[in-house]
């Protein structure tokens, strides 16, 4: 969405974005067989490139889980996430082939259908060393298929935002099956342990990242990164003191947790509004964007809502929850009981009696 209510297609932004990116993986592939032929003149070709595309696929799997952490640690990492599904369409193409190439060369010779022989051929399940890593592999390449079909606002629209999060949340299954794909790969068919030791860097790497972006949310939301929070103190009225109008910046906003949930209270043309803090497109952090021509603009993926309302301007039909709000003083008191989607709350008056 833009500031003038029409929708995104094709943009100048968009189409840089997708150069950069595939220009950076032809080159890798291309850097990769090179540097493949240079360490060892006996390699067939076809196995470079089987190697080349999987090793492409997970490391942009990487890049993929690091852009969500490190966008909560730091704005100027916004960028990346703006066409990240692109990066993840991307991502399951290259496993796609990897798998493809690999399927032919392994399994295209026998009696079974390649995909039959990838699941029965090997069945030592009990046996770590010689585990059927192919089989990890087969099984993450379907989640990250179902993730790239349904990357497409369209079944963001159609699927609801919560149920196409949760479903897309599958990448983290498919990473932790691809981890122990790779390792078992390595283990069987390498000797030389820096491919173990690189995946397992990537893995701390991924896990630290998130960790240490959870407990920097947590503490912003003055929380513990377990157990159960303190809650605010909530008067007779049903109100929560969030604090002082002076600490809101012109056309943005304070984020306060009430009753569990992060409210973005946003400070405009002397008026004081309170909305859920979470888009409706994919649950973007609507507090830590602006007011762009009278709208509430998310600073994920530039989608509006009217502050007074949670309800996103025509022909648009998201809505979020808003909170009735009144001033005592300086001071700014959010209802703990939300609105259903879309009410509209009359705007608290700045300087009013």
């Amino acid at each position: 969405m833009g500031v003038a209510y029409k929708a995104v297609q094709w943009n100048r932004q968009k189409f840089v974005y997708d150069l950069i990116l595939l220009t950076t993986v032809v080159f890798y592939l291309f850097f990769f067989e090179g540097m493949s032929l240079q360490l060892s003149s006996d390699l067939d070709i076809k196995g470079i490139w089987i190697r080349a595309f999987g090793s492409a696929a997970f490391i942009l799997l990487h890049v993929i889980l690091s852009i969500g952490p490190l966008s909560r640690l730091s704005p100027k990492f916004l960028p990346l996430l703006y066409n990240r599904r692109h990066m993840g369409v991307t991502m399951f193409i290259l496993a796609l082939l990897h798998a493809r190439d690999a399927l032919a060369w392994y399994h295209d010779f026998g009696n079974l259908e390649p995909i039959v022989s990838l699941f029965v051929s090997n069945t030592h399940y009990a046996d770590f060393i010689r585990f059927p890593f192919e089989a990890l592999g087969g099984v993450a390449l379907v989640i990250l298929f179902l993730m790239a079909a349904t990357s497409h606002d369209f079944w963001l629209t159609n699927l609801t935002a919560p149920v196409w999060k949760a479903l897309h949340m599958g990448v983290y299954l498919a990473y932790g099956l691809l981890v122990g794909h790779v390792v078992l790969g390595a283990l069987e068919t390498n000797t030389h342990p820096f491919l173990t030791l690189a995946v397992g860097v990537g893995f701390v790497w991924i896990v630290g990242l998130h960790l240490i972006t959870a407990l920097r949310e947590a503490k912003k939301d003055g929380a513990p990164l377990f157990g159960t929070p303190a809650q605010p103190q909530v008067d007779a009225d049903g109100y929560v003191n969030v604090g002082s109008v002076h600490d809101i910046p012109e056309n943005r906003a304070k984020i306060a947790v009430i009753a569990g949930e992060r409210v973005a209270i946003f400070k405009y043309d002397g008026q004081i509004s309170a909305i859920s803090n979470v888009c409706q497109h994919q649950n973007g952090p609507l507090g830590e964007g602006k007011i762009v021509d009278g709208c509430i603009t998310c600073p994920w993926h530039g989608y509006q809502y009217l502050p007074d309302s949670g309800i996103s301007p025509p022909p648009f039909t998201e809505k979020i929850p808003t909170f009735n709000v009144k001033l005592q003083g300086d001071q700014i008191l959010v209802s703990a009981t939300p609105n259903l989607p879309g009410t509209p709350v009359v705007p608290a008056v700045i300087g009013q009696v």
